[in-house]
């Protein structure tokens, strides 16, 4: 399946879950007592806190001795890898040997589903992206009116296994409270964001209540507190409770912020038995946040701010029954920014503590969490003398060895101490951390001793390899690790696997008769579809798949229907996946369902369907593909999703359970998108009467340098370079965020620098190896609006011959009233002159970025290198995106030549701070992707290496296509829904049936 493409701030780590079955946390797991089989070698056994012998100093009297005196602590077997997954265990293990108490009720949320928060649940994290104050990237959206665009950030966060969305619109140029009511309102009305509850996030009182009275099922104010004084803080949670609500409760009241344990709990006891005595709220809907604060900050006052915090959480779980404990992790290390190997340290000694102590959520960044017992010893324990506060001289000793911490990740004697383990360690360990430099050493080597006891080489490949892919996989649904981690994982094992292949083929070739070839858990034919040329996502989870023993038979690109089937058919496939990018391919999906459902082949044996790609969705594939075809037609969001839908699927134990929950979702969401309040629809008589007013009397249309065509050859890929949007990027790589910030992202900022790192690497290795070749050609000519909506396009200045007329689309929703101004139902036409009036210009452009990428991909293929592969892909989709990019700083500066004063900067260009706009087909202000035929019959890309499939993608993949408008009040917009008035009348405007006009245009079709 193709990745879904991320809006920046989707994803959080340990918001992920293991499958598509299990996003809840709703079902407690018992704590693990030994390993698991396939779990990670490194995690062992989880004691009871009192049973771990350390060296531990405090002045706290659950950490004996205070400054100067020891006490048992824990040992090398004694570890806890403090993050997601292991922190039920962690708590369970300790509160095991506490004295029984009364049981309290567990915090019961919901959404549209319910979620459960109690006792060995998972340590919660909420997702916090649509978050104007946290997300530069979302502000935008807001505050430019891109509500669509910002319900897709809420969308991928729950996609990704968010548990909780926290939702916060206070910026001061921004009507908060009007804005938080449009976007819940928005959400309500999407069931796969609705689904979960939402964390309504202001400083403004007003803000949240008028929130609260728009979310469905049961959310989390966040927050109140003392500050304003008890009888406001009595009000406000009475009105909490009164909406049905829980509530973060801040560590504040009218003295300020708490910072020392009295402080901590002596405001928390406080605005506890003012909650649950005079309010009457609920204890389990209580969430205190005690206040992390930064510590080694060389003032005295805050060497115990850790230890405060710690001890305010086993206080508040011991004397405030039901209530559950918050805090930002990365507060606590904010000393030490710039070193990571320290922070990520002082992290996983803070949270070992707070955890067992009772701490129920938190953000944390799973890539700056180590495992507590892995730590070197000498910084394990300055950073606990310092995070306890064990001597006075903590801070300094730290400091001391801080330097060298970090230089150790460089040193290559420590770098390299894993190859002191075994055979099956160091396997183990080259495939967690996507290591080749030993990988055919050491699979040698294994498959000598598996040799020597009469094993066969599949064995290596059953036991050891996959055992550390069994791992990788755990990690990567777990969130643990991230998408780049498991492509270079899956590149060790290809070359690990290449080296047996010679010893399985003789092997094969001697037991011909009695076959000896291991038993795959299920094979699967996976494509992108007829018409699409897109397939990083497919590859990626290609290679996920077959890391976890399933069986892929990839068929490439632009693969038509009937190939599919066939060769579903020919190699006995267990399940069929389809994959596509662009609008049109979900057409081709649903036909690839209906010809399952006519072929008795796949109807009668029920062959599962997997639905993947940017343009897909669940609601999509429940109302508009699976009706087609009566087999499991399932949505896959990503590849992490991937490995657990497959092998339910293919579960005797276990697939009809999956199937049956699979059908009444379906059924669910098809009831709740057929009874979805649609926005109203105006007709289109009034939507062109509403159309933009733009004053062309006032105005003069900047005449171009040129008119016609130009070519531009073997672009200067240096010169791209520097163009880069990175955002997207990393969106390839599944880490969502706005860039530059996501490398210090609190979630996924580690590994976007490594990932960032080897991009600019191999980016310079393509630029001087010059394994790309970037071509453009552009065209400017004159061009006036006809008929409202089109715009004609001409060869010369004399008007006479029409190169093309292009069909444009208007926004047909009710438009709001702003300032008593009923906003404009846009249409792309209103921004050029209208036939008659004043001479106007458009221009229009084809550029790719993508000659010689499929001929370096293979390269790396048949080097067992899919992360070179994916990668190389994701440069030349950025590469073509700068291209378009520089090529309209160009026109706007020398061929159009309209704004030649113009300086602006990459991070103002990627921000679109110029005159005039660039849309392009297939996008929101022109969904029309017909308008491509054309674009490449008047300006020939063809020649230039590009070409254009019957589903209108075009190739290379790494290409853009589109037009140039010079207005300065051109702008981007959202076509959305049209009625059926306008879809009759584009359909004769473009000499098309009423059923080629619906294909055309069915996203916009309701």
């Amino acid at each position: 399946m193709g990745l879904r493409a991320r809006s920046p701030g989707a994803r959080k780590p340990c918001e992920c879950v293991k499958s598509a079955r299990s996003r809840s946390v709703a079902t407690p797991r018992p704590a693990r007592r030994r390993p698991a089989p396939g779990s990670n070698p490194v995690a062992p056994l989880r004691l009871p806190l009192q049973a771990l012998p350390c060296q531990r100093r405090s002045p706290s009297p659950h950490f004996p001795g205070g400054r100067g005196e020891s006490c048992p602590g824990p040992s090398s077997n004694g570890c806890s890898i403090v993050c997601a997954t292991s922190i039920a265990e962690v708590r369970m293990s300790t509160t095991s040997s506490a004295q029984p108490r009364t049981p309290v009720q567990p915090m019961k949320l919901s959404g549209l589903e319910p979620v459960v928060i109690g006792q060995g649940t998972l340590f919660v994290n909420v997702g916090e992206r649509t978050n104007v104050t946290g997300s530069k990237a979302f502000a935008r959206m807001i505050l430019e009116g891109r509500y669509e665009d910002a319900l897709s950030v809420a969308r991928q966060q729950v996609e990704n296994g968010a548990q909780i969305i926290d939702i916060n619109m206070d910026e001061a140029m921004l009507d908060s409270k009007a804005a938080m009511v449009r976007f819940l309102n928005l959400i309500a009305s999407e069931p796969e964001i609705a689904r979960v509850p939402i964390m309504i996030d202001s400083s403004k009182w007003e803000v949240i209540e008028a929130g609260l009275k728009c979310i469905q099922g049961k959310g989390i104010v966040n927050s109140i507190s003392l500050k304003e004084g008890e009888a406001e803080f009595k009000r406000q949670a009475t009105l909490v409770r009164r909406y049905g609500a829980a509530a973060v409760v801040m560590a504040f009241d009218e003295k300020g912020q708490a910072d020392t344990f009295q402080r901590k709990t002596e405001i928390c006891e406080r605005a506890y038995r003012v909650l649950v005595d005079e309010v009457g709220f609920a204890p389990e809907d209580i969430i205190f946040d005690p206040n992390i604060f930064a510590i080694a900050t060389g003032i005295e006052e805050h060497d115990n701010y850790a230890v405060d915090f710690i001890e305010a959480t086993r206080w508040i779980k011991q004397n405030l029954p039901g209530a559950k404990v918050s805090g930002g992790v990365s507060n606590v290390s904010f000393s030490f920014r710039g070193n990571d190997p320290v922070r990520e340290a002082i992290h996983t000694v803070f949270l070992y503590h707070a955890i067992q102590a009772g701490m129920d959520m938190g953000i944390v960044n799973a890539g700056m969490v180590g495992v507590y017992d892995d730590l070197e010893p000498v910084l394990r324990e300055r950073v606990e003398d310092v995070v306890l506060n064990r001597r006075p001289d903590a801070g300094e000793r730290l400091i001391e060895v801080a330097e060298s911490a970090k230089g150790a990740a460089k040193d290559d004697s420590a770098r390299l101490a894993w190859r002191a383990g075994n055979v099956n360690e160091r396997l183990s360990h080259a495939l967690v951390h996507g290591i080749t430099d030993f990988i055919t050493e050491d699979t040698e080597e294994c498959w000598q001793a598996i040799s020597a006891s009469g094993g066969r080489p599949l064995h290596v490949i059953e036991g050891p390899l996959m055992a550390g892919m069994n791992i990788v996989g755990d990690l990567f649904g777990q969130g643990k690790m991230f998408l780049p981690q498991v492509v270079k994982s899956a590149r060790v094992m290809k070359q690990a696997v290449a080296h047996l292949v010679p010893y399985i083929e003789e092997e094969k070739r001697q037991l011909a008769a009695a076959g000896g070839d291991v038993k795959p858990k299920g094979k699967i034919v996976i494509a992108t579809v007829k018409g699409d040329v897109h397939d990083i996502g497919k590859n990626i989870v290609t290679v996920v798949l077959q890391c976890n023993n399933f069986e892929v038979v990839n068929m490439g690109v632009m693969v038509p229907c009937q190939d599919i089937l066939a060769r579903a058919k020919v190699e006995g496939a267990d399940i069929i996946g389809l994959s596509g990018l662009i609008t049109p391919s979900l057409e081709e999906m649903q036909h690839v369902a209906a010809e399952m459902q006519r072929d008795d082949y796949f109807r009668m044996k029920k062959i599962p369907l997997l639905i993947g790609g940017a343009t897909c969705s669940r609601v999509h594939t429940a109302v508009k593909i699976s009706p087609h075809y009566e087999g499991p037609v399932v949505y896959v969001p990503d590849a992490s999703r991937s490995v657990g839908v497959c092998a339910d699927l293919l579960s005797d134990e276990r697939a009809t359970r999956f199937i049956d929950e699979l059908k009444a979702d379906y059924d669910k969401v098809r009831d709740l998108h057929a009874n979805k309040k649609q926005t109203p629809l105006v007709s289109l008589a009034q939507a062109r009467a509403n159309k933009q007013q733009v004053d062309f009397s006032a105005y003069t249309p900047p005449v171009p340098k040129f008119l016609g065509r130009r070519e531009l050859r073997n672009v200067d890929l240096a010169e791209l370079a520097a163009c880069i949007d990175w955002g997207p990027f990393f969106q390839t790589w599944d880490l969502a965020g706005p860039f530059p910030a996501i490398l210090k992202d609190e979630v996924v900022g580690t590994e976007a620098q490594r990932v960032f790192s080897d991009g600019k690497r191999m980016l310079q290795r393509l630029i001087d190896g010059r394994w790309l070749t970037a071509n453009a050609v552009f065209g400017l000519y004159p061009a006036a609006q006809v008929n409202d909506d089109d715009i004609e396009i001409y060869r010369d200045e004399s008007r006479t011959e029409v190169l093309m007329t292009w069909r444009g689309l208007r926004m047909q929703s009710e438009r709001p009233v702003v300032d008593g101004e009923r906003r404009p139902n846009r249409c792309l036409a209103d921004f050029v002159a209208p036939k008659g009036t004043v001479p106007d210009y458009v221009g229009m452009f084809a550029v790719t970025a993508g000659i010689g990428c499929d001929k370096k991909e293979a390269q790396f293929l048949a080097d067992h290198d899919d992360y070179s592969a994916i990668m190389l892909k994701a440069l030349a989709d950025r590469l073509a995106e700068a291209l378009a990019e520089r090529l309209h700083q160009r026109v706007r500066k020398e061929f159009w030549g309209y704004a030649t004063d113009e300086q602006l900067d990459n991070e103002a260009l990627i921000a679109e701070q110029y005159r005039g706009i660039r849309p392009a087909p297939g996008y929101p202000a022109c969904p029309d992707h017909l308008v491509k035929r054309d674009v490449f019959r008047v300006l020939d890309p063809a020649a230039i290496g590009m070409g254009l499939t019957e589903s209108m993608a075009m190739t290379p993949a790494a290409s853009v296509s589109g037009f140039y408008f010079a207005h300065p009040d051109a702008t981007y917009f959202n076509v959305g829904r049209i009625g059926d008035d306008q879809l009759k009348d584009w359909a004769a405007r473009c000499a098309l049936d009423e059923a080629s006009a619906q294909r055309a245009l069915a996203p916009l079709l309701g």
